[in-house]
């Protein structure tokens, strides 16, 4: 009885805690009127013009970006919140370009020589002159993961150190109660796999690509794993000397000239009972590399809160404006300059926008807002990291994060896609404000693919920020069913990470003003909710929000009743 009354006294106050803190006031709707599509397609235009080649990080496109954000902000009158008074957050990536030609297969019954760029893709792990597998063991591990609360552990003790680990993209999916079913969680990321293989002492991991586990074709990886690759500088750990992928047929070569049969070792690989199995051949590759160090920045600006109390408190919104660059080895006459229009010219312009928006409030919101443009996402979300570990305000203090990744721009929805959606309370918020668009919620329409892992957000939700992420609804008004799905796929299969990136005369920007609207929208309101956002009960993220409030070490002062929502 006691538990029910708690129940009934929480579920009573809803109604009047939705009274007290609006979900849109008349001023936030009027503000939200001045995103549209000539806003955004203006920001775009700029961004993604062949003159930035493409933003690769460290260039003179990248600089070029990070100016052209920081003018936006000077000219929207945000305060810098960047080093020395400045717009900018300068830090130094590493740059390693590597130069392997060849990986050789040695098994009893002959030698292969695997071809670059055809079969396999290597890039060095280390930072340093020359990358090297001498006559390293093969060693097939499965999935590669080792994840205690599901009591499963892929490498079941075995010493591992200066092997080469074979490694299954994903995670085990057959199993709806076993690491969320098809929906891929970190486990499934090629980032964990490659930590993992180091932490157990591995000289390199070759992840086997197909593009149902990975999500993308093989294109994707060769053009986001050649030429130039960026990391921080490196920490004190272990490392892989290489890290690299194969293809589904050059693997299925490999695990022959070992005896083995590629479809028995995957089955295999889906029970808890699954120990690694070396498969008898060594793999050897020698590449020189070219190490540099390059100077890239996150830019940064603050709208102060209203509100004296919570103004330390601040709205994270954040959208990488960094892109590939330039493609190496183009023929004559081929277009080089991987523009990267949606993917994230596109976010900038909505966060700018959203920023518009903001300025346009007859007062500030209470809380501050913080906008983040951060570099070197495409490189392994090196800028958001960069960011949530030299953070302008604790990560307790940041009441949640809005990240933009792409927009779109094939019309208007009648749905909107929350990419993690069950993770927190801020659900409930963002489900009614599409109501208000007459629009309805969706998790993530393409679970299988790990989006809540691949962009900014994780970083800061690894620090215990509840962070939200969307993608495009796939409902679309006047187009018949299953449309969006197709659209999506064309775009993954010819533009992504391709330098037909590039804005188009008919893209509808109708879809993305509604979206970034909802943005907008969203971080008025948690700008002014009494309660912070909040990881669900249980969720991955969750000891890390305690943590970050715990750290705080003093008690949340509640606001004022000055200054309250109008």
């Amino acid at each position: 009885m006691k538990h029910l009354l708690s129940l009934f006294v929480a579920l009573s106050s809803v109604p009047a805690l939705a009274q007290r803190v609006p979900l849109v006031t008349p001023a936030e709707k009027a503000a939200s009127a001045s995103i549209e599509p000539n806003v955004l397609r203006a920001h775009v235009r700029f961004l993604a013009h062949d003159l930035l080649e493409g933003r690769g990080p460290g260039t003179r496109g990248d600089a070029l970006g990070q100016a052209y954000i920081a003018a936006q902000f000077e000219a929207l009158g945000l305060e810098p919140a960047g080093a020395d008074g400045t717009y900018f957050q300068p830090f130094e990536l590493v740059s390693v370009t590597g130069h392997p030609q060849t990986l050789s297969v040695r098994a009893p019954s002959g030698v292969e020589e695997l071809k670059f760029h055809e079969d396999f893709i290597a890039v060095s792990g280390v930072q340093e002159a020359e990358s090297r597998l001498d006559a390293s063991e093969l060693v097939f591990v499965g999935y590669g993961i080792q994840a205690p609360e599901y009591a499963w552990d892929d490498f079941k003790g075995m010493d591992l150190r200066g092997k080469t680990l074979l490694i299954l993209n994903n995670d085990p999916e057959d199993d709806p109660n076993l690491f969320a079913g098809r929906t891929r969680l970190w486990y499934g990321r090629w980032d964990y796999k490659y930590e993992q293989a180091a932490k157990v002492g591995a000289a390199g991991a070759i992840i086997l690509h197909t593009t149902a586990s990975a999500g993308y074709p093989w294109q994707v990886v060769q053009s986001s794993w050649t030429g130039e690759q960026f990391e921080l500088p490196a920490a004190s750990g272990p490392r892989l000397q290489v890290k690299a992928w194969m293809t589904e047929a050059a693997t299925r070569r490999v695990v022959q000239m070992a005896g083995a049969d590629l479809e028995t070792l995957i089955a295999s690989a889906r029970s808890r009972d699954f120990r690694p199995v070396p498969l008898g051949v060594t793999v050897a590759t020698r590449f020189a590399n070219e190490v540099r160090r390059r100077p890239t920045a996150n830019v940064l600006a603050m709208l102060p809160g209203s509100d004296a109390k919570w103004g330390g408190e601040v709205v994270l919104y954040s959208a990488h404006h960094d892109h590939l660059g330039r493609k190496e080895g183009g023929k004559p006459g081929e277009d080089v300059i991987y523009n990267g229009a949606l993917d994230n010219a596109a976010g900038v312009s909505g966060m700018l926008a959203v920023a518009k928006a903001f300025r346009a409030l007859p007062q500030p919101p209470r809380r501050s807002i913080l906008f983040a443009a951060v570099a070197a996402e495409e490189q392994g979300l090196l800028g958001s990291q960069y960011l949530a570990e030299h953070p302008p305000v604790p990560p307790g203090r940041v009441a949640a994060n809005i990240n933009i990744d792409g927009a779109n721009i094939h019309g208007r929805t009648r749905d909107i896609t929350v990419i993690g959606l069950g993770k927190s309370n801020l659900d409930g918020v963002i489900t009614a404000l599409a109501k208000t668009q007459g629009r309805v919620v969706k998790a993530d329409q393409l679970s299988d693919r790990g989006f809540f892992y691949r962009s900014d957000q994780f970083n800061f939700a690894r620090r215990g920020i509840p962070a939200a992420y969307f993608g495009s609804g796939m409902d679309f008004v006047g187009r018949p069913e299953g449309w969006g799905r197709q659209r999506r796929e064309t775009w993954e299969a010819q533009h992504y990470h391709q330098p037909s990136d590039e804005l188009r005369p008919e893209w509808d920007w109708s879809g993305a003003v509604e979206d970034v609207r909802l943005f907008f929208l969203l971080g008025a309101h948690v700008a002014r909710d009494p309660e912070l956002p909040r990881w669900n009960k249980g969720d991955e993220f969750e000891a890390a929000r305690l943590a970050a409030l715990e750290a705080l070490k003093a008690p949340r002062t509640p606001p004022s009743s000055e200054g309250a929502s109008k």
